[in-house]
């Protein structure tokens, strides 16, 4: 089973973010190459959401829903490369929307990310 790891430091934010990035209405997800050696069993990633998208109750709800995405792809059809490290932004539009619609949206993004660097 892979394991959601979550960055720790704040140079590997800065890292990450000054590289790539696909945006939609919902989130907006950085990715960049794992410098480190490789270890698949992990998946390096971060869920953020900045105080202007509303109250903690609003910007956890969305960072469920994203990771829940995520845990839902990673079981089923695997089509999150591991070799990359991601930081996905929640925006607050996805508060309101279906949990089916958010996780279409990552998975295609996700799928676009794995076809860019192939």
């Amino acid at each position: 089973m892979i394991r959601i790891q979550s960055l720790k430091q704040n140079k590997q934010f800065l890292n990450i973010l000054k590289k790539n990035k696909f945006n939609n209405d919902y989130f907006t997800i950085y990715f960049g190459k794992n410098n480190h050696e490789i270890n698949k069993k992990n998946l390096n990633i971060s869920f953020v959401t900045k105080k202007k998208v509303g109250i903690a109750v609003k910007r956890n709800k969305i960072r469920r829903k994203l990771k829940s995405a995520v845990q839902k792809i990673l079981i089923n059809n695997k089509s999150i490369n591991l070799d990359y490290t991601y930081i996905i932004f929640g925006k607050a539009k996805a508060h309101k929307e279906k949990f089916s619609i958010i996780f279409n949206e990552i998975n295609n993004m996700f799928k676009k990310i794995k076809n860019l660097n192939s």
